[in-house]
């Protein structure tokens, strides 16, 4: 791959690259036709001062970088972290790997040592490696109780004017969702309202793992009031268990109906769908296709968290039904959830690395299809992006170029060859040293500081 032909200024084409189906906008899709094998387009692109000006069937280009089929997608957008948890792992790590193990040994992670400080330090951490990998956009879930609340998002409202022009940053309050019942839930509605947020909630109780909640239709009420009175969209974790009577998703579906919520409305996790019966599956499916709710999966925490036993393989997968919410006209979404915390002790911040997985966990092929579309695409659009996460004419030249020439090739290497470029020029993607976050482990513990959401 030539990138070092590309000029810092004015015109090149770059030759023969392929396009996931679901990555380019309306207009350029609509050009190149019916893709290649069914999910991928054969284009030249066209990039003028940081800008793709043309995106045109393949051959059209005179002359140019020749990516020799490469794919090449535009910068991915992650819509579900958890900035506020990253690169804790050797300091507290899960002792059992199980969700209970992840909520405690978060709570005392949380309580001992998230100073603004120390979550500056690693949500920068986390950002560099998100930034050299070519990620875009990044939504992340801040634990929001009690005085951590003002603390993590002071730290967010800092490090979003910091990263500004190179990833756009959304967060979103986390606490369970009992905290809105009380004169906390305005006080927090109004630091995310403050923070241009997003309302946010766990589908549980303080203190409990999942269960019913008799009381939880109130409680989301009391939510969407909130979220209704200050302009603001929601996004949840939802059923992240195998715990049948803790199925809250037609209930948050409701819940917006009998509301009237006009805002964007996200759901992620959603595990237990798959251990429903059909009927009941469906029913909530196509609610959530009626009111336009997204859903997001997770493998990478849900395989690693769900149905552990120790000495037992697990018995199911943990992730919930991309393919029929996609089939009812659901938008579905793909992102990394938990980095090198209690509830994923794995993983570096790399959206096109939890796609790999995804795509094999979830049988994301034969066909493979449009779902390029939910690293890029569908997110940006359920998080209000428009200039981010296509590739069209008139876009940000903001790309990432891999060797692989088809899927297949995509996933049977880590692509750690990619090359990112934003505004049309090639980015340092040399990864930060893990070394830097050796000072973790002997930090001083501060005071504590209440429970922890997941």
């Amino acid at each position: 791959m030539a990138i070092a032909e590309i000029p810092a200024s004015g015109t090149v084409w770059l030759r023969r690259a392929a396009v996931p189906a679901g990555t380019l906008d309306d207009a350029s899709s609509a050009r190149l036709g019916v893709p290649r094998e069914g999910y991928l387009h054969d284009a030249d692109l066209r990039i003028e001062n940081g800008v793709v000006t043309a995106v045109e069937l393949a051959g059209s280009a005179p002359e140019g970088v020749d990516l020799a089929g490469g794919i090449v997608w535009p910068c991915f957008v992650d819509i579900h972290t958890h900035l506020d948890k990253c690169h804790v792992v050797r300091r507290t790590p899960n002792p059992d790997g199980t969700f209970f193990g992840a909520l405690t040994a978060t709570g005392a992670d949380r309580a001992a040592f998230w100073t603004a400080e120390d979550i500056t330090a690693r949500m920068d951490f986390g950002l560099r490696c998100a930034y050299a990998h070519g990620v875009g956009a990044i939504r992340t879930h801040l634990d929001s109780f009690g005085e951590q609340a003002e603390i993590s998002w002071g730290v967010f409202r800092a490090m979003r004017d910091a990263w500004e022009g190179r990833i756009a940053l959304q967060a979103v309050a986390l606490v369970t969702i009992d905290q809105y019942e009380g004169d906390f839930g305005d006080t927090l509605a109004d630091i995310v309202e403050r923070s241009s947020g997003i309302l946010g909630a766990v589908t549980r109780l303080s203190g409990a793992d999942h269960g019913s909640i008799e009381e939880i239709d109130g409680l989301l009420d009391r939510l969407f009031v909130q979220a209704h009175a200050r302009g603001l969209d929601v996004d949840l974790h939802v059923d992240e268990t195998d715990d049948l009577a803790a199925f809250t998703l037609p209930r948050i579906a409701a819940a917006v109906e009998r509301n009237d919520f006009q805002g964007r409305v996200t759901c992620g996790h959603c595990c237990n769908l798959a251990l429903q019966t059909e009927d009941v599956a469906q029913a909530a499916i196509e609610a959530c296709a009626r009111l336009g709710i997204t859903i997001v999966t997770l493998p990478s925490a849900n395989m690693y968290l769900q149905d552990r036993v120790a000495g037992r393989t697990p018995r199911w997968r943990g992730v919930t039904l991309a393919h029929e919410l996609k089939r009812a006209g659901v938008a579905v979404a793909v992102a990394t959830d938990n980095c090198r915390d209690a509830f994923v002790p794995y993983g570096d911040h790399d959206t096109l690395d939890s796609f790999r997985f995804t795509l094999r966990v979830s049988h994301l092929d034969h066909p493979y299809g449009d779902w390029g579309g939910s690293i890029s695409r569908v997110p940006a659009a359920t998080m209000g992006l428009s200039a981010i996460g296509a590739i069209g004419v008139g876009r940000p030249a903001d790309l990432v170029l891999t060797r692989a020439r088809s899927f297949d090739e995509l996933v049977s290497r880590p692509q750690s060859d990619r090359v990112v470029l934003r505004a049309g020029r090639p980015i340092d993607t040399r990864l930060p040293d893990y070394a830097e976050l050796d000072y973790l482990a002997k930090a001083t513990p501060r005071a504590t500081n209440g429970p922890s959401a997941a």
